[in-house]
């Protein structure tokens, strides 16, 4: 039983550790480098991620700066981040690519919030499809005999404890990131 458990919370927390991810990329109108995460710059003909063919830096809460090694890969990474379409418009001095990171609207930060909670409530989907199948499991053992009643129950309300748990977590990860998002 401890197994169906341990498995179950380790879907929640798998569910739980995706939802992080997810929001590092959504934009809050500061610099992060996740933002540049997922672009890639053709590199002699090889798509390459930008992080490897480049110095990346935030050297203002507002800005990112992109240093290449060679600066002939310029227009390429130029290029990539237009392409990428995360709403930065890159500029250079023929030796960096600036990023200046915009300011949001209120209209744009209510867009994020609502994608953020989309986002959201799938990782609570994807939190009790863990429990159904924890539940599942548990009955199957308990009509087969190998559990009585009594542990039928008790893993029951085990797996509901679990659930709530991480349903919690990422309420509470969701209101923090709303916060971010809507302070100016």
């Amino acid at each position: 039983m401890d197994a169906i458990i341990n498995d179950a919370k380790e879907k929640m927390e798998k569910a739980i550790s995706a939802l992080q991810d997810d929001l590092a990329k959504l934009r809050t109108g500061r610099a992060s480098l996740v933002m540049l995460d997922g672009i890639k710059v053709d590199y002699y003909g090889t798509m390459t991620p930008l992080n490897q063919v480049a110095t990346l830096a935030v050297p203002e809460p507002r800005l990112i700066t992109v240093q290449p090694w060679e600066a002939t890969l310029i227009p390429a990474i130029e290029r990539a981040i237009e392409k990428a379409n995360i709403g930065l418009n890159p500029t250079n001095d023929g030796k960096i690519v600036r990023l200046p990171v915009p300011q949001l609207t209120e209209d744009r930060r209510k867009e994020i919030v609502k994608s953020l909670k989309n986002i959201a409530e799938e990782k609570r989907v994807s939190v009790r499809q863990a429990r159904r199948d924890a539940n599942d499991v548990l009955k199957q053992q308990q009509k087969n005999s190998e559990i009585t009643e009594d542990d039928l129950k008790r893993g029951q309300d085990q797996v509901q404890k679990t659930t709530d748990d991480a349903i919690a977590k990422i309420d509470d990860i969701v209101v923090r990131k709303e916060k971010d998002i809507m302070t100016v």
